[in-house]
């Protein structure tokens, strides 16, 4: 068995909370730093139905992506936030949760989705930032094909590797080659795209506006789903865990999947 908080002091090391972005909320967000842990469930969200596949697995604790919760004003059963929180703690079940410091670092969401599309990454979306200790983070990533490819075939292969049940997008009738990409809500980095030479966003949440900037700039846009585009993620926090605890029991949520549906 180990300690909550080995596992929360593990991934402060790893994934720095100090990368997150300012209205985030990271890190040990629910239980008790000494509870024991044996089994682990990895979600991308802590949704009422997660919690339930943790209990009913006899897991100790969920990692997720998503925060528990951002502002949480009240700790009771009259709200979602409130009610997850509670069904967590009444259960001794823990919640570690790792957000936009693990988009912005090595290793996480962006890298995590530009290798499911078997790209290498050449840097780093928006301007880079670094921690005191001089580790250079930010958040998107951008590469180059080893050849470029049409815009059908691309929303093919993206649609495909990401396991999405559909895709929105802009095509603006040029080559696939230079791609950016960033997991989750990325539609305000078209400017960092555009201006790292990207022929081709791939992200999710894009609004209306930003779809017509990229009709106006020319640049093919992505819209892959904010689940599709993340969830990628999950396999590799499961692998951190195996690999720095290797008595733990690591399952991935079976029960979480893609929410939005198209018609």
């Amino acid at each position: 068995m180990y300690k909550v908080a080995e596992i929360a002091d593990y991934f402060e090391k790893k994934v720095p909370s100090a990368m997150k972005m300012d209205f985030d909320n990271v890190g040990f967000l629910a239980g008790n730093s000494g509870w024991d842990v044996g089994r682990v469930l990895v979600s991308l969200d802590i949704t009422g139905e997660v919690i339930e596949e943790a209990k009913e697995l006899g897991a100790q604790l969920i990692l997720s992506h998503h925060p528990l919760f951002f502002q949480l004003k009240s700790a009771s059963d009259r709200t979602p936030e409130g009610r997850r929180l509670v069904s967590l703690l009444s259960s001794g079940i823990a919640a570690i949760c790792l957000h936009t410091n693990l988009d912005c670092a090595c290793g996480g969401v962006n890298d995590a989705l530009m290798a499911r599309l078997g790209i290498d990454v050449s840097g780093i979306l928006e301007p880079e930032q670094a921690l005191p200790d001089g580790t250079v983070y930010g958040c998107g990533r951008w590469g180059e094909l080893a050849e470029a490819t049409d815009m059908p075939h691309f929303l093919g292969k993206v649609k495909d590797a990401l396991s999405a049940n559909g895709l929105r997008y802009h095509d603006a009738k040029i080559p696939v080659k230079r791609v950016a990409f960033c997991g989750g809500s990325g539609g305000s980095m078209l400017g960092d795209a555009v201006a790292r030479g990207c022929d081709t966003l791939v992200t999710a949440d894009v609004k209306y506006d930003q779809f017509l900037f990229a009709r106006e700039e020319g640049i093919n846009l992505i819209d892959a789903d904010h689940f599709c585009t993340e969830n990628v993620v999950v396999p590799v926090l499961t692998d951190m865990l195996g690999e720095a605890f290797p008595e733990l029991d690591v399952h991935i949520s079976k029960r979480h999947c893609q929410t939005a549906c198209f018609f």
